[in-house]
């Protein structure tokens, strides 16, 4: 009867993480009726000159925080929970230095399923502190994190747009420490 209940959850179990995985690619592609979203930043961000700029064009707005060792800067942007279950973290990465700068390869994390698909911000964390919960980066249904990929280098005073994924945190939590390897950690405000 234990090997019958122990096929049964193992069976559950796969079932389990293949439709999270799927749930997961779903929301990461963008698939589900939502066309009109795209349209409607595209047209904020060609809006009128009385409008505001959107998180994303981030320019003009205050970041929410700033992470970085000496000569490469995070500056994060945007952190916005979505209805399909998961936050969305944006920023931008710049090299402050003279010369030019290696994206260190700790960023990526150490786990080998991140690792294999490049250099990355597969290392990132949200964490809850009061709930005493860490969130790590979301992955596709191949394994790849659901952040920047292809980091390797960065030249003198050049800015890369970054993002990240993570499970959303319960709806009452909005403030949270991102942590990056190598970098300082910040805490940032959840909108939505």
């Amino acid at each position: 009867m234990s090997i019958r209940f122990t096929a049964k959850a193992r069976r559950g179990m796969v079932v389990l993480t293949v439709a999270a995985g799927l749930a997961i690619g779903v929301a990461g592609c963008g698939g589900g009726g939502d066309d009109k979203k795209p349209e409607a930043s595209a047209s904020a961000s060609k809006g009128a000159s009385g409008s505001d700029p959107s998180a994303q064009e981030g320019q003009s707005q205050a970041p929410l925080a700033e992470l970085g060792p000496d000569g490469l800067l995070l500056q994060i942007t945007s952190a916005q929970r979505d209805s399909g279950g998961f936050v969305t973290v944006n920023g931008t990465l710049k090299n402050d230095g003279a010369k030019s700068a290696v994206i260190p390869s700790q960023m990526s994390g150490d786990e080998t399923e991140i690792i294999k698909h490049g250099q990355s911000l597969g290392g990132a964390t949200l964490v809850d502190s009061v709930g005493k919960k860490r969130y790590y980066v979301l992955r596709d249904t191949e394994g790849r994190p659901l952040t920047t990929i292809g980091l390797t280098t960065i030249e003198a005073g050049q800015t890369l747009p970054v993002f990240m994924q993570f499970p959303s945190p319960p709806a009452n939590v909005t403030d949270v420490s991102l942590q990056l390897p190598t970098f300082s950690s910040g805490t940032i405000k959840i909108s939505g």
